[in-house]
């Protein structure tokens, strides 16, 4: 909403001296978001007059159409003599009036005048069009011309009122009555202790039966609707500057004398409203939900189909507008034929979810749906009819009917019981009944009673629903700066959970091995799991989707954390960073089909157990997640030898390097999992409640995916449960034992079957060494001829130490014996000869 300083002051005596800034500041000290203020004018410099176009020649022989005119300026050049300009624009003729700027002058934008030979000619001064004034677009694109009764000479820095300040503020959702210059000035006259004068405050008559026919079918959708008739109307008559400078201002584009005036009111009471031709409305106007199916062409031209869900306008040949959102064509007032002698007036107001969800299902956001949907005073919509009428009568010199139609739904004032002390609870502050009776009174409230107050609720504040919300009236207007900073109190002793002890372990491990952690959005969409090439029936494609997503592309929540690490794996190659590391830690979510809708909690104490269990209950499943993606060189190369590239098994070390940090050894086994590549995809498991589980998944990307989703070539990720590690490990991580005697190592080379995997045969030698064995590491794989088909050569290295003594040899090689030997019987692995 923009609020140019200068009507504010229309309804707030504001002090003289008080500056935007300083209107800026005290608006924030009572809650609106005032983003900026904006300087209309600013290093503008006169003289800037009225001119009267006396002669126009044409000059020929340039590229574009050059006119040289003389223009009456009066005595404003000194002289009284015409003063010769140069102009290119065409919107003009001789006897016209129009802005003159003249040698000396400076324009916004740091623009100085002065007088310069140019086409031939020498041209003192400038005809100006609003953009160079910085006025905005006035809709004629042009040479601004006035309306003839304006005085040769006149200073056209006051007429056109170029020099104000606008308040730029960003209205939130909850507060739709500060989308009006009554709701803002509303707020000032508070913050500065001033009386209002409120412009909804007009002599309206009462309906009537001589009023236009009016039928609600739809009385919940609009449970008020007024209708007032204008005739008369001068098809000459033209908005007058104070009217489309207002608007400019407000960011608004004139149009035409009724459409600027329905703009004008709704800018100024914040109620929207319409203006029918009433030649072109054929039989009563209805208001009733749409038919499924039905057309509608509205004023951007667009032709639409409508829902059963939309809310319209009608007259006896079906929808002539979006009820709260934009007109139909085929009752538009159209100035440019000046045919429009007589018009209906329409101030209805309707429900905000109705016109909410019309607005998203066309993509139809107007000045009146953002109102509506925001909430807007039903009992200023006669008001807003009669505002507008007056103005109809005074500008364009119409004649108002006697008959007036209110269709009026009977609703009771709204009113919230509130102890007195509530607010002095909530903020921790002692206000006192007085105070709070006191500002809830200047928000508008009526109220009653001692220790426990009886409020009713203004109509222009559909926001205020509870007691909280009063507590937040009062504590705002007694300014959020003056509550008192305390830090919270939480009991000694309790520190972090092993969950998150475990959470900020991996994410130290996975830094320390070179991995950079990017956190995204937890957003999908459906798109990317298809990408991903997952198949009808995983479980990853049952999503929790998003009433009110942030956007439509992305309504649901994830149930993997790849899309969005490979999503910044891409933007970041596509940015010439080729070599990447990236990991992630965070929930995901997965619902299990049994939630149910939560229960509101109450805020004036603490929620019990059951309360809190039953939030859980509702809510889908979200394990906590580690996940890497990786992409172009692991290892540099350089000076000291070849670097090599990133491949499935830095994919599975990162799985260990996290498992390790839970105390956890992972068992890898091969398998098929989208999206990784079925050749190089392992499974994880770890053993969890004594059972085998499978924990996560860790290899190099399906080329299908890497194509569909733009990714380098042989790109790996790696996915694991976190929370399954924490309850396969066995508690917090022992620190090791650091041994003085010296190491004995021993190499073996097993030949196996190719299928057996290298885990399998690993975990028996393990078992098998014994407590001596303090690592086993895989150096070499190797299959040939030599072997014999289908089998292939591991070598291990065994590494054996004592905590208490040196090893012999016989040791070492009777604990390397019994691994062998075990492998064996498990794996039918044999020492290679």
């Amino acid at each position: 909403m923009r609020v140019p300083l200068s009507w504010l002051r229309e309804y707030v005596d504001l002090p003289a001296t008080e500056t935007g800034r300083d209107v800026q500041a005290k608006l924030v000290s009572a809650g609106l978001e005032v983003e900026r203020v904006e300087q209309l004018g600013a290093g503008l410099k006169g003289p800037l007059v009225v001119g009267k176009v006396l002669t126009i020649e044409e000059l020929e022989g340039f590229k574009k159409p050059i006119r040289f005119c003389t223009v009456d300026v009066g005595s404003a050049n000194g002289t009284g003599e015409p003063q010769e300009i140069v102009c290119g624009a065409r919107n003009f003729a001789v006897g016209d009036k129009v802005v003159v700027v003249l040698p000396g002058a400076v324009l916004p934008g740091d623009f100085a005048i002065a007088a310069r030979k140019t086409y031939g000619k020498t041209s003192h001064g400038m005809i100006c069009s609003g953009d160079e004034l910085g006025m905005g677009d006035d809709g004629s694109g042009g040479i601004i011309v006035l309306p003839p009764e304006h005085e040769v000479g006149t200073d056209a820095i006051e007429l056109l009122e170029l020099v104000d300040e606008v308040l730029d503020i960003a209205v939130t959702p909850d507060r739709g009555y500060a989308l009006s210059m009554r709701g803002v000035a509303r707020e000032a006259a508070t913050a500065y202790g001033l009386d209002l004068r409120d412009p909804a405050l007009l002599d309206v008559p009462g309906p009537n039966a001589f009023g236009y026919p009016v039928q609600v079918a739809d009385p919940l959708g609009c449970d008020r609707f007024t209708a007032r008739t204008v005739t008369g109307l001068s098809p000459e008559a033209r908005s007058p500057i104070w009217l489309t400078r207002r608007l400019q201002k407000a960011g608004m584009r004139p149009i035409s004398l009724a459409v600027d005036i329905t703009n004008y009111v709704m800018l100024e009471l914040g109620q929207p409203l319409h203006a029918y031709d009433r030649s072109r409305i054929q039989g009563a106007i209805g208001v009733r939900r749409a038919e499924q199916g039905e057309k509608l062409t509205t004023l951007d031209g667009a032709k639409r189909t409508l829902d059963a869900g939309d809310l319209v306008i009608t007259d006896d040949r079906g929808p002539i507008g979006l009820a709260g959102v934009m007109g139909g064509a085929n009752t538009e007032i159209d100035d440019t034929e000046g045919t429009t002698t007589e018009v209906v007036v329409e101030a209805a107001h309707f429900d905000p979810i109705s016109i909410a969800r019309t607005a998203r299902r066309h993509k139809l956001a107007s000045e009146a749906s953002k109102r509506f949907e925001r909430g807007v005073d039903p009992e200023a919509a006669a008001a807003a009819a009669q505002r507008t009428v007056d103005l109809l009568v005074l500008l364009a010199g119409g004649t108002a009917d006697a008959g007036v139609t209110q269709v009026i739904s009977p609703s009771a004032p709204h009113t919230i019981t509130i102890p007195a002390d509530h607010p002095d609870k909530v903020a921790g502050v002692d206000y006192g009944r007085e105070t709070v009776v006191r500002r809830l009174q200047q928000v508008g409230c009526d109220v009653y009673g001692q220790d426990e107050l009886i409020v009713t609720v203004p109509s222009w504040r559909p926001d205020l629903t509870d007691p909280n919300d009063l507590a937040e009236e009062v504590i705002r207007l007694e300014g959020y700066e003056n509550l008192p900073s305390t830090l919270p109190k939480p009991p000694a002793g309790l520190g972090l959970t092993d969950r998150q002890r475990l959470h900020r372990r991996v994410g130290r491990a996975l830094a320390g091995a070179g991995y950079v952690e990017a956190l995204n959005y937890p957003f999908i969409g459906t798109e990317v799991l298809d990408q991903l090439g997952l198949e009808a029936d995983d479980p990853r494609r049952t999503v929790v989707t998003l009433a009110n997503p942030l956007s439509d592309e992305e309504p649901a929540m994830r149930t993997t954390l790849l899309p969005g690490l490979l999503g910044a794996l891409r933007r970041n190659d596509g940015r010439g960073s080729h070599d990447l590391a990236l990991f992630e830690t965070g929930l995901v979510f997965r619902p299990t089909g049994q939630e149910h809708k939560a229960e509101r909690l109450p805020v004036d104490r603490r929620p019990t157990d059951e309360e809190i269990a039953g939030i859980d209950s509702a809510l889908p499943h979200q394990p906590r997640r580690a996940a890497v993606v990786l992409a172009g060189a692991r290892e540099q190369a350089g000076w000291w030898g070849k670097g090599r590239p990133a491949t499935w098994a830095d994919a599975v070390e990162a799985a260990r390097t996290v498992a390790r940090e839970a105390g956890v050894e992972l068992t890898v086994r091969g398998d098929r999992h989208a999206p990784w590549h079925p050749g190089r995809c392992a499974a994880l498991y770890a053993t969890v409640n004594g059972e085998e589980t499978l924990v996560g998944h860790a290899g190099e990307l399906h080329p299908r995916v890497v194509k569909a989703l733009h990714l380098p070539e042989r790109t790996c990720a790696m996915e694991i449960e976190l929370d399954l590690l924490e309850q396969a490990g066995t508690g917090p991580l022992a620190a090791p034992r650091i041994s003085t005697f010296p190491v004995a190592t021993q190499d073996v080379a097993l030949v196996v079957a190719r299928d057996v995997p290298a885990a399998e045969v690993e975990a028996a030698l393990r078992e098998g060494a014994g407590e001596l064995l303090e690592s086993v590491r895989l150096f070499d794989v190797y299959e040939g001829e030599q072997l014999g088909e289908g089998r292939k050569s591991l070598a291990y290295a065994l590494r054996f130490r004592a905590g208490d003594r040196t090893l012999t040899v016989d040791e070492a090689s009777a604990a390397r014996d019994a691994a062998v030997a075990l492998a064996g019987a498990r794996t039918g692995a044999v020492l290679r000869s």
